[in-house]
Parts: C-alpha cells; structure tokens; sequence
C-alpha cells in the first residue's frame, strides 16, 4: 500500500518549529534603549518585521500594491466590448447574405441595417424583432441576449458566466425559480417569520448555487451582500454613458425582462439587511484590460477586501489587534506566504508575553521583564565578547574566578577554559553515553561532550561603580544606546560570573542617581544640559564606603567636563565653560575615592580638547586611567578593564 504527502492544508503547521524571540526581542530592546516604551517598540518590531519575515508595514504595501494594479490594468467596458463585438459580427454577416439576394425585401432590410443607431443598446434593441436570413448571424444576435443574462447573474453569483454557458432553458428555469425562492426566503426573515427548516429546504433544492456552503440565513445574506455591493459600486464606477446603456442592455438579458426584475427585488432585499455594506462608493479604473459584469464586480470586491486588509495591516486605529486581520482574505490576496508572516507576527507578539519577556508594571504600563533584560544583558556581553575575541592576544577565557576557589559545581567544558576536570563528572557522562548507545565497551573512550570542569569563584570581592553620562550631548551626539548597551554587558557579567561583586549604576546629567538596570534601560533622553560629575562621584563613595572589604573599582563614562555639581541645599549649580568650583568640588570628591583605594578608569567619548585635557589630569591625580574607545568599542573597553582591574587586584 502506497501512501501520498502533499502539502499541509490544516492551518498552522503543527510540525513547525516555534517562532524564534531572540531576533524580535533583540529588536525591541534596542528601541527600549533609544527611549521607546515597550509597547511602543513591540509595535515598531511588528511594522518592521525582521530578517526571516515580513513586517506589518510590507504586507500592507503588498496588498496596496495589488489594489493599484486591478485599478491601473483593467477597465469596466468589457462586456459592452463583447456585446458590440457580437453585434458587429452579426451585422456583417448579414449584409454579406443580403449582397447575394436580389429581392427588394433584401434591400429593404441592408436599408435598416444601414439605419442602425450607434448606441449599441438601442442597436439590439431595435433588432429585437429582425428577421435573420443568415443562420449565424442570428445565433451571433441570440448570444447577446444569453451573455447578457450570464453577466447579469454572474454580479449577484460569482461563477454564473460560465455555468450557464451554452445552458438550456431547464437551466433557465432552475435559475428562476432559485431566485423567486431565494426573495421568498428573504422577505421571511425581514419579517422575522423564517425558521431554520425554511433554510435547510432551499439549500436543499438550490445548494449547488452556492458554493460557499453558508450554514444558515444570516451566512447567506453575507456572502450576497458583499457582492450585490460590489456590483453597485461597478454600476457607481461606471460613466454616465457606460451606465445608460447597460441599463437599456440589461432589459434584453434572456431575451425578457424578468430576470432583472428579481435581480432587482434581491438587491433591495440585500440592502434593507445589510445596509452596512459599501453600497454608495466607487472606483476609478484605467486600464486597457475590460473587464465583463461579473470580472468587474470580482475585481471591486477583491478592492474593497485589499482596502480593508490594508487598515487592518496598519494597525492605526483605536484599540487594533493583530487577532483584527483576516487571515483568510489575506491568504486569498496576498497568498500562502503573506498569510503566514501574518501569523507568525501574531504568534510572536502572544509568545513575548506568554514566555514572560513583557509584562506589566503596577502602574498598568507594558515594560521589559527582568527575564527580557537578561537576555538584552547576554546579547550586549556576546558584542562585547565577539570584539575582545578579535583583539592581538585576547580571548574569553570563561573562567568563573581567577583565584581558582571551587564552588562545589561542575559544568561543560568549553573552548578556552583552563579550570581543573570533574574526573568523576566526567567519566559519569562518558559511561552514560556508552550505556545509552547499547555499547558497554572497556575501557570506556572519552570525548569532548564528556568533560566537565570545576567551576571556581573568585575570593575576592568588588565594589563597583559604573557612573555613565546622561547629559544633552550624549543624546545629541548618538551615544545613548552604546552607553546603556555597555552598563547593561557589565551588569550580566557581574550577575553571572561574579556574582559576589556589588555593581551599581549611577545617572548622572544636571544632577545623578542610582538607577536599576531596567530603569537606565528605558531611560528617555535628557534635554536639561549639565553634567555632575560632582554629584555622580558623591553617590559612588557612599556605595564604596557600604563595601569596605570589597576591591573598589570606579568606571567612569562621560562625553563632557563637568560643568554641574551640587550645592549644600541639594540644588544642582549649573555653568559653562566649567566654574572653577564645579571643578574643586569634583576633584575633592576624587580625592575621597583615591584614600578608600579605588581604582578609577574615565572613557572619555568624543574628541573635545578641552573635555582630553581635565579627565587626563583628574585621572594623574589620582592614579587612574584614560580610555577613548570609539562608540562600537565602548562596551568592549569597560568590561575589558573591569577583568583587567579585577585580575590585577587577584
């Protein structure tokens, strides 16, 4: 027996793998850096998408691009085209038969041809009751009359054009007998009288009509007002001309007017139930490509679906969802492959929440998790990695503690590290791997998954101060984001491998503060101009004096001299170029941090002389140092010198 695999129609893929959160998450923690709220760069990351999928923003260019090729293609004159061209090739062949006769009444009769009005609607009109003497440019004439009724139908009934092609007059009656039941069904229920049995009998004998297989009235007036509305609006999208002589065409569909006279009476049916519908709007097209009753009106529906997909991408009105997008409209517009970044997008905004990277703060409003910083924390500490690796020499070498104290726990050996083996974890492991393998081989054989090392700590601690500028200029000149990138490296290395360290944060612009990390994370711009140093220096000595066993260690990161420091009052004294006692005061407070034995480093940003000339003499005073990395080496050159501090003082 032979089995077949096609393609999976079922909806989501159940076999797929789960959406991946670290492109998306690392996209919106570099907005939340630039001073987005969360919610706002979870919006922005939806728009944009990433590098595996489509944003918001694409898929609505693609459906409005769409929308301006059925505009720019096509055109609504089509079946007067197919109509004047029937009627032109039943003229022609006529007269060619009269030629050949020469009896008066042939004369007479190229005399009416030769009479014909050029409206093409009158011309029919008028043939209404001509006696043919050629047989195929009578069969030429009668299809007028059938396609005529064939359009009709196929603006109400998609599909209609083609069924009833070549149709017989039992298929006529079956159509009129579908539409007398059809009004009947739909006057009940505007009365209220209908009942599900009423229902089920017209699908019953109509069903085959209806393709779309609606489940009950209300389904099925749905699916006709949509398209008795498009059909409007071709009718509104026409000329004046255009529609005056569809009008007059109209009354010849089948060759008698009934039919229009229930089209007419379900039309108003329709629009007494849904008068919701877009029944008054219209569309401009301008094409070269005509288009018959039914293409026209397909085409308008197809319109009026892209426009409203194309404001449900967009996402720009009150209390929008991505749950708001159809996925079955997009699927038919757009395609399979439109339809599944739709889903992936909103897959990936659920999964964010679900897993825990956003949540909400007491005061209601969306932020990052400390979960999310973590990994904005691991992704910065990787950048830096990657830039210490690429350095003459340097290398991660990933050891917990350059002292070399086991901690008791064991882990995967990696490239670089130089810690002692777990003999016993790893001869576990590699018996594991043998006994899981039906193998029981002696001597058992290592390899390089099996080793485990001891992990060590170091036996000293660090008090450390990370004071990082927060002034006008660092917004002004592009460097928030490297800045709060680098605190936010720093920060994950001391939680994970040195989790003895006491590292705090300080903001420092017109005045400081301590800051957690998610607070410096979601810092927004400072415009106040200012920068207090003094202030900084203050807050970092009382976190020194908290840790007196601890290895003091001052990280200083600043685009600007100190131009702020704070008045006994707690005011902030503002002055620029710096007032001498802004710059006494700062030195003081340096002064303090160089007696507790604090080892200061100043990353000077930027390539202001006058900014070179004060850090490189308050750091000869007390013993420090200078770094000017550029922006992309700033993470790089604070966690490389915290190791460097932390490695001299073991």
């Amino acid at each position: 027996m032979y089995q077949r695999y096609g393609r999976y129609h079922g909806g989501p893929d159940p076999l797929a793998p789960p959406v991946d959160l670290r492109e998306a998450l690392e996209a919106i923690g570099n907005d939340v850096l630039e001073g987005s709220s969360p919610r706002r760069a979870l919006r922005e990351m939806l728009r944009r998408g990433t590098s595996s999928m489509r944003g918001l923003d694409r898929l609505a260019a693609q459906a409005n691009r769409r929308r301006r090729e059925l505009l720019n293609r096509n055109n609504l004159g089509g079946t007067l085209d197919e109509v004047r061209e029937l009627l032109d090739g039943a003229v022609l062949a006529e007269r060619k038969e009269l030629a050949r006769s020469l009896d008066d009444d042939a004369r007479f009769a190229e005399m009416q041809l030769a009479e014909l009005p050029p409206s093409t609607a009158q011309a029919v009109q008028d043939l209404s009751g001509y006696q043919w003497r050629d047989a195929q440019a009578r069969t030429d004439y009668e299809k007028i009359k059938d396609l005529l009724g064939r359009e009709m139908l196929d603006q109400r009934f998609a599909g209609m054009k083609q069924a009833l092609e070549s149709a017989t007059d039992e298929d006529r009656r079956r159509v009129d007998d579908m539409l007398s039941d059809l009004n009947d069904l739909l006057d009940k229920h505007s009365r209220g009288e209908d009942t599900p049995e009423d229902f089920d009998r017209f699908m019953a004998e109509h069903g085959d009509f209806f393709p779309e297989g609606p489940s009950n009235v209300d389904e099925l007036i749905d699916a006709l007002a949509r398209r008795a509305a498009a059909a409007q609006r071709f009718r509104n999208s026409l000329t004046p001309e255009q529609r005056a002589e569809l009008d007059a065409l109209a009354q010849q569909a089948f060759g008698s007017p009934s039919l229009m006279q229930q089209l007419d009476r379900l039309d108003a049916n329709l629009r007494s139930a849904r008068p919701g519908e877009d029944w008054d709007g219209s569309q401009r097209f301008r094409g070269d490509d005509g288009m018959g009753l039914g293409e026209g009106t397909s085409a308008l529906a197809d319109i009026a679906e892209l426009e409203q997909l194309g404001e449900q991408l967009s996402q720009e009105y009150a209390g929008a969802q991505l749950d708001d997008i159809d996925p079955e409209a997009l699927l038919r517009q757009l395609g399979p492959e439109a339809a599944a970044d739709a889903r992936t997008l909103a897959e990936l905004e659920k999964a964010l929440q679900q897993q825990g990277f956003l949540d909400k703060g007491a005061d209601g409003q969306w932020r990052l998790s400390p979960k999310a910083m973590r990994k904005l924390g691991q992704s910065a500490l990787q950048d830096v990695a990657k830039r210490l690796s690429g350095r003459g020499g340097a290398r991660d070498t990933r050891r917990a503690g350059a002292m070399g104290e086991p901690t008791g726990a064991s882990r995967q050996w990696e490239f670089g590290d130089t810690e002692p083996w777990d003999v016993t974890r790893t001869v576990t492991n590699a018996v594991l791997r043998e006994a899981s393998s039906g193998r029981s081989n002696v001597p058992v054989r290592l390899q390089v998954t099996d080793v485990e090392i001891a992990e060590t700590e170091q036996r000293t601690r660090a008090a450390v101060a990370l004071l990082v500028d927060t002034s006008f200029s660092m917004v002004m000149d592009g460097r928030w984001v490297p800045m709060k990138r680098t605190a936010l490296a720093l920060n994950h290395l001391v939680r994970t491998r040195f989790r003895g360290d006491d590292l705090q944060l300080i903001a420092f612009g017109r005045q400081a503060r301590t800051v957690t990390p998610e607070e410096l994370a979601g810092l927004d711009g400072a415009w106040d101009q200012g920068t207090n140093l003094h202030h900084a220096l203050l807050l970092a000595g009382r976190h020194l004096r908290r840790n007196p066993n601890a290895q003091p260690v001052v990280l200083i990161v600043t685009d600007g001299e100190p131009t702020a420091h704070l008045e006994p009052d707690g005011r902030a004294f503002f002055d620029y170029p710096p007032h001498p006692k802004t710059l006494g005061l700062t030195v003081r407070e340096l002064d303090h941090l160089a007696k507790l034995g604090a080892q200061v480093t100043i990353f000077r940003l930027g390539d202001d002389p006058g900014l070179a000339r004060v850090v490189d003499r308050m750091a000869q005073r007390v013993g420090g140092r200078v770094v000017a990395p550029d922006l992309d080496g700033l993470g790089a050159a604070v966690v490389s010198d915290f190791m460097r501090m932390r490695r001299r003082r073991g």
